[in-house]
């Protein structure tokens, strides 16, 4: 699909007009109503190389640009320090409505000099069969391994396109100290990915205090949060993931079938998040979707901690994460993934998609979404860090944190380029983001040319200027592409788990 697809579905419009009938138009331009992914602003576009020679450098505190074909294993370069944690993580963006399979997802490991996995994770799309943005995270974790990963050096990020051929798979696979990992790369879905790849260094700390994970915490689900909710539109990106603090938040506007919004939390240390997802009634429709619903929840570092599912038949349904410990440094010892992924303080992000499949039940219009927040405990002081993390403060809640998740203001959290400014709290996080994001421009010109199906061919001079126009536009960002840094001409897990709801 890509930058292809909204011309050729530009070019049905005006034979669909052409021919007097416009009734296939409809599911042609469903995917462009959807807002796209919004990139982290000023995100440097990077090529991942086929080989570790020539892998483009990574720098920490970064966030960067890439895209991953069928079957691709790139990498790209970290130089680390002897000191310091390295989290990585990639989001790989399909483009609105491409076809996946449960099984198809991305996997991304961090490798040392000698191919030694310090650790991996694999995200599938799973059963939800659809379409949306992905997350799997690597570390460098100084002292989790006696003999492999540790000391200053040259460190691999390598990311992969994995998956089985459409409808086939398990969607599952695992992860040892000896590389070994069951799965394959595959096609699956057969057109090009987006990327967005995030570096987060954390500095060591202070000696002294726990290094076990608790062996006990409250795991009671505490009563329902109740009263009138407060408008708050979601995001369409990690970059800009709408801030909600404590509270019930309703989206005005509703999820679409195939979208995918994003909100963050500022959680403190000591503190425990729970968060519930509601879907609207609708009236339209019949039948039940298995699987209709996501809800995923990432740490500061968009590492993965937990998601939860949710079924739809036209009746209202929720999708509520299961208690959390509070945040605590020495979660991380955890062989538990929800414990150990609560490790920081800092953003939480919830990212809440709707499966494409509702929408061959129960139409196109939008759900009604709502999401209610509790953080309990008090905001405690942190592990005593050595330093500054890369980007600074991203393991710490400030009160201007605070007045953000009040407020709605947005900004991106991870490369620090923060929107002290915010917006106002029904349309924060609606930001397009950089790059491809103009669509919205583009969806309103689709629709000027489906509309104009019904006018005869009398009109056909308009609807080929309109359609030109389409395309000039979805061409700009090629022809103005940022300079890409390119690869040179060549001269154990501790997550491991797989996973996709």
């Amino acid at each position: 699909m890509g930058r292809r697809t909204v011309w050729w579905r530009a070019a049905a419009a005006v034979g669909a007009a052409l021919c007097a009938t416009t009734a296939a138009i409809p599911s042609a331009v469903a995917a462009d109503t959807l807002t796209p992914y919004a990139y982290a602003e000023g995100a440097t576009t990077v090529e991942g190389a086929t080989s570790s020679t020539g892998a483009v450098r990574l720098a920490a505190g970064e966030t960067y640009r890439s895209s991953i074909g069928p079957g691709d294993k790139l990498y790209y370069r970290l130089d680390l320090g002897a000191a310091a944690n390295a989290y990585v993580s990639a989001t790989a963006v399909p483009a609105a409505g491409a076809a996946v399979a449960s099984a198809d997802g991305v996997r991304v490991s961090l490798q040392d000099a000698d191919a030694h996995r310090c650790s991996y994770e694999t995200a599938r799309f799973g059963p939800t069969r659809s379409a949306h943005p992905v997350t799997a995270w690597a570390s460098r974790e100084v002292g989790s391994d006696e003999y492999m990963c540790q000391g200053a050096g040259v460190f691999y990020v390598v990311v992969e396109r994995v998956g089985t051929a459409v409808g086939t798979g398990t969607g599952t696979s695992t992860g040892s100290a000896s590389g070994a990992v069951t799965g394959s790369p595959s096609e699956g879905s057969s057109e090009e990915w987006g990327l967005e790849l995030g570096f987060v260094s954390e500095p060591a700390v202070t000696k002294g205090g726990p290094t076990s994970a608790p062996q006990s915490w409250n795991s009671a689900s505490p009563e329902g949060l109740s009263g009138d909710p407060e408008s708050r539109r979601g995001g369409s990106g990690f970059a800009t993931a709408s801030p909600v603090a404590q509270g019930v938040w309703q989206d005005e506007a509703g999820i679409r079938a195939g979208e995918t919004l994003f909100y963050k939390v500022p959680v403190g240390w000591g503190q425990q998040l729970y968060a519930t997802a509601e879907l609207g009634s609708t009236t339209g429709g019949d039948g039940y979707v298995g699987n209709a619903f996501v809800m995923s929840l990432y740490n500061p570092v968009r590492g993965f901690v937990d998601d939860r599912t949710a079924n739809y038949g036209g009746e209202q349904r929720s999708a509520s994460l299961d208690p959390l410990p509070p945040v605590a440094y020495e979660n991380r010892s955890s062989l538990d993934d929800e414990v150990s992924g609560m490790r920081f303080a800092g953003w939480y992000y919830l990212a809440l998609h709707l499966g494409t499949s509702v929408a061959d039940r129960f139409g196109e219009e939008p759900l009604g979404l709502t999401l209610r927040v509790r953080l309990e405990g008090e905001a405690g002081a942190g592990p005593g860090y050595l330093g500054a993390s890369e980007p600074r403060g991203v393991f710490e809640v400030t009160g201007e944190d605070q007045e953000a998740a009040e407020s709605g203001a947005t900004g991106d959290t991870l490369d620090g380029a923060g929107d002290g400014g915010g917006g106002d709290a029904e349309t924060s996080g609606a930001g397009e983001g950089s790059g491809d994001s103009s669509g919205a421009g583009d969806q309103r010109l689709a629709m000027t040319v489906v509309a104009a199906g019904g006018i005869g061919t009398g009109s056909l001079l308009v609807l080929v200027l309109l359609v030109w126009t389409l395309v000039a536009r979805r061409r700009a960002p090629v022809d103005a592409e940022p300079e890409r840094l390119r690869p040179a001409a060549a001269p154990r897990g501790r997550h491991g788990a797989s996973r996709g709801r």
